[in-house]
Parts: C-alpha cells; structure tokens; sequence
C-alpha cells in the first residue's frame, strides 16, 4: 500500500471510529451530564462548560493499527470498529491517570482533566473511561463476531490493560532513584507502549479470523513499532525542530526526563558522573542546557538512541513477515511502520 492509498484509508475509517466513541459517550442523563461532559471534553469534543467544541485530539494511530491489522488478514473492517473505538477510549483512559500522577498542567495545549475539575473527579472520570473501554470490546459479538473470538479479543485486551499498570509503575518508581538503567527503561516502556500498540495489532488480526500463532506474530510487530515510536519521541524530545514538535529545544533535558537518551548517558562510564551532577545542580535551566547536549554527544546518546529505533523497526518488520510471508514487503502495516519511523514530531 502506498502512503496515499495509507491516507485515504485513513480518512475513510477514522470517522467510523469517532462515531462509535461518541455514542459510547452519549449518555443524557441530568444526574450525571457533567461526568460525561468531563469525557468529551478529554476527548477534545467539548469545552469546560460542555458546549460542542472540535479541539487536538491525538492521532489515533493504535484503533487504525486495529483496522488495518484486520483488513490486512482478509477480515471485515467494519466489524473491528468497536475494538478500535475501545482502544483509543482505553489509551485516553491511561493519559488521564498520568496527568494526575505526574501533575501535567496541560494536554493538546488544553488544561488537564484533574487540572480543571480536581484530582478526585478526574480519577472517576479516568476510571470510567476505563469501563467504557470494556463495554466498547463487547460489541464485537453484536457486529456479527463470535463469542470465542470476541473472548480471544478480550483476554488480549485485559492482558495489554496489566501491562499498562506494570508500565506505569516502573515509570512512576523511576522518579524517586537516579540509578535507573537502561534496560529497566526498556521493560517500562515495553508496559506503557508497546503493549498497547501490539494489542492494537493483535485484537485487529483476531477479528479478521486469524489463528493464534499468526496473531502471535503481529502483536510483535505492534510491540516493536510501539517501542521505536516512544523512542523517536525521546529523541525528538531532546533535539527535535520546535518548529516541529511544538515544544522548545532540549524541553526533555530541561524537564530532567529519563528518557532513553539520558539515561544512556547518565551510564555512560565517561560522562555519567559530571551529566548528574549538572543536572543536580540548584542553578540548572536554560542558560546550562547546551552543557547539557554537549555531554550527551560525548556519550553518543544519539547515534545509539537512533540505532535503538532502527533496531526495534527491524524486529517489526521481522515479526510482519513472519506474520504475512511475501506479502509484507507491500503491505499497509509495513507502510504505516515506516511512515513513524521517518517522522519529525
């Protein structure tokens, strides 16, 4: 598949998807409007006072790998929409809950859920979107799909929700220690996300009718792709065009983030002791972050970081062919992989 006939797939199934999410939110019940209206307005469907607004809402990628995963296997896209809108409200879910443990101010440029109605009310209203979640999985069955692929599809779903939890954990743990390494970042993220792009991948083949070891297979793919995005990310979070990536250049090293680059050269045996000790420092800021990235490119935190991405992208691409044989050299999951690779926000 090319990246046009990628981006009129796209366009095409994306507002199937926000149907579907929109009608899981479509409750007009007095009592409790006002938790709904909280959901859309995470959702970037509202503004604070509930009134319809269209605001950034992400880019959706984990419900179209769901679609394209099932399409790719010979199935029904329609059919897989419920899982796709479960996804998406399941990934929104997550973000609720780390803006509240890590006290973000802001999302898409907009005030957090915790930030405008308090920290108790956003975790009902995370909590709730987590039971949506669920409710959305379970349309399958009324889409035609069987109950032992519909509970294939759920057990893959709950699976990739504890790894979620597992993910957040360690990431929240690596906060309070300045001995983090970088195979301990590696397990994290492989929690928080890869595990939600490969389920993405797996619950999408499941529906298309796929068996288990094939299946199997594509949720690798998801995995490895989801683990290369977090790290591009962490790349672009220290030398990224802010032109680009709407951030200000080295925001994550100003933020004293653990990404992986960071990491990387906080063990980096040359490096490691005079980066933390910068860090550390009472007067560290703007006016100290080129001594910053000077450190980092004497430990080649770049080059290896970039190496991780490509080596992840690799490990997917394996994973689709062993999923797909010859077809994966065209196929649309291996054009959506490579169109993240190459991405520059």
């Amino acid at each position: 598949m090319s990246q046009i006939a990628l981006t009129r797939f796209i366009g095409e199934w994306l507002p199937p998807i926000e149907a579907e999410m929109r009608s899981l939110l479509d409750n007009n019940e007095e009592a409790v409007g006002a938790l709904y209206g909280m959901l859309r307005y995470h959702m970037g469907w509202a503004n604070t006072r509930f009134d319809a607004e269209l605001a950034p809402a992400g880019k959706r990628l984990r419900p179209i790998f769901c679609l394209l995963a099932c399409a790719e296997v010979g199935g029904t896209v329609e059919t897989a929409v419920p899982a796709a809108a479960a996804l998406e409200l399941l990934h929104n879910f997550s973000l609720i809950h780390d803006d509240i443990e890590d006290g973000d101010e802001q999302r898409r440029h907009r005030a957090t859920l915790w930030k405008v109605w308090g920290v108790p009310q956003a975790i009902n209203a995370g909590d709730s979107l987590f039971a949506i979640a669920f409710a959305a999985m379970q349309r399958l069955h009324d889409r035609g799909l069987s109950a032992e692929a519909t509970l294939a599809a759920l057990r893959v779903f709950t699976q990739m929700c504890i790894a979620l939890t597992e993910g957040q954990h360690l990431d929240m743990g690596f906060e309070e220690r300045d001995d983090v390494t970088v195979p301990e970042y590696l397990r994290m993220i492989q929690g928080k996300t890869g595990a939600l792009v490969g389920a993405s991948v797996a619950i999408g083949a499941i529906v298309g009718g796929v068996e288990a070891e094939q299946s199997e297979a594509l949720w690798r793919y998801g995995q490895a792709v989801g683990l290369a995005f977090q790290v591009q990310d962490d790349v672009l979070g220290i030398w990224g065009d802010p032109a680009q990536t709407g951030k200000a250049a080295g925001n994550d090293v100003l933020r004293r983030k653990k990404s992986l680059p960071m990491l990387y050269a906080l063990n980096h045996a040359a490096t490691g002791a005079r980066l933390a000790a910068l860090l550390a420092a009472a007067d560290f800021g703007p006016a100290r972050l080129d001594d910053a990235l000077a450190l980092l490119d004497e430990a080649g935190a770049r080059t290896y970081a970039e190496a991780q991405v490509q080596r992840l992208h690799d490990n997917a691409m394996a994973a689709l062919q062993e999923a797909l044989g010859a077809r994966a050299a065209h196929s649309p999951l291996r054009t959506l992989a490579e169109s993240l690779l190459n991405r520059t926000r």
